[in-house]
């Protein structure tokens, strides 16, 4: 997908085809990336919109450990709304929650960026008495603004990015759960989940002071951006290519005004504006 500067070797940003996900290598570990698991999603329906949806919690669990052997990855990234509550996990989310993190492998290193959906997630997946009482994989949990792991920018995309995340080539981020509808010569429709990469655009950059010194604000390369889609295949998203449709980071579509769009087995769309 996109290479990488990776201290002085070059790595690749490759997506897992035909999945919501993509690998890398940060600090000589193999690294499965994810965004918008939105843990108890089903929960969340019935008690915000009266909507029963059976739970997929199990089959959520099995396809994110299913990744991680069949990628070989001793490391996870998670982009952002691990849990779907805005405040802290509880009932049938916490379960989720509780369930999946006993089920990875405890040489597993995890790195969580804070998304919106988020939380006081810390507290409890760090600091509380489950945590302490069990046996866990290694945890770190940064916030949503994000960083530079080992020259891969990460952040949520819920917010403006830290400058650090822009400091490499490549900023990866989810929030948007980015969606294409398409159609076909009868009428009929249906709605994909895309990847969309591409250059970013300085333009909505340069007035922001915290972004001042960025060396390729006014002259030079900036970073790709790689906007991951939702690993919750329910949550819905951002249909990129209605012109109506508006975006939820606050830097998109300004931002991204030349990326294309690709479907999960690989199949590039082009122009995200034109699909």
């Amino acid at each position: 997908m996109d290479s990488v500067r990776n201290g002085t070797q070059p790595v690749r940003l490759e997506p897992v085809p035909g999945e919501p996900a993509a690998t890398a290598t940060i600090e000589g570990d193999r690294a499965l990336l994810v965004a918008d698991y939105h843990a108890g999603y089903e929960a969340g329906l019935r008690d915000e919109r009266g909507v029963d949806v059976p739970s997929k919690a199990a089959a959520r669990r099995e396809r994110l450990l299913d990744l991680l052997e069949r990628t070989d990855a001793s490391r996870l990234v998670v982009l952002g709304d691990l849990m779907h509550s805005i405040g802290d996990p509880g009932g049938a989310e916490r379960g989720e929650l509780e369930v999946l993190f006993e089920s990875l492998p405890t040489s597993l290193s995890v790195t969580v960026v804070k998304g919106n959906h988020d939380g006081g997630i810390e507290t409890w997946l760090l600091d509380g008495e489950w945590a302490a009482s069990t046996d866990l994989p290694s945890v770190e949990v940064v916030s949503g603004s994000g960083g530079a792991l080992d020259g891969v920018g990460v952040c949520h995309g819920h917010t403006w990015p830290a400058p650090s995340a822009l400091e490499g080539d490549v900023l990866c981020f989810g929030h948007e759960h980015p969606c294409v509808r398409l159609e076909d010569e009868v009428g009929g429709s249906r709605v994909e989940r895309v990847w969309l990469r591409g250059r970013l655009d300085p333009a909505p950059f340069r007035s922001r002071p915290e972004y001042a010194e960025l060396p390729w604000l006014e002259d030079g390369t900036p970073p790709r951006l790689v906007v991951v889609p939702a690993f919750n295949d329910l949550v819905g998203g951002t249909w990129v290519n209605l012109p109506e449709q508006s975006f939820l980071s606050p830097f998109l579509p300004a931002g991204l005004t030349e990326g294309e769009a690709y479907l999960l087995d690989g199949t590039r769309l082009g122009s995200y504006r034109s699909v």
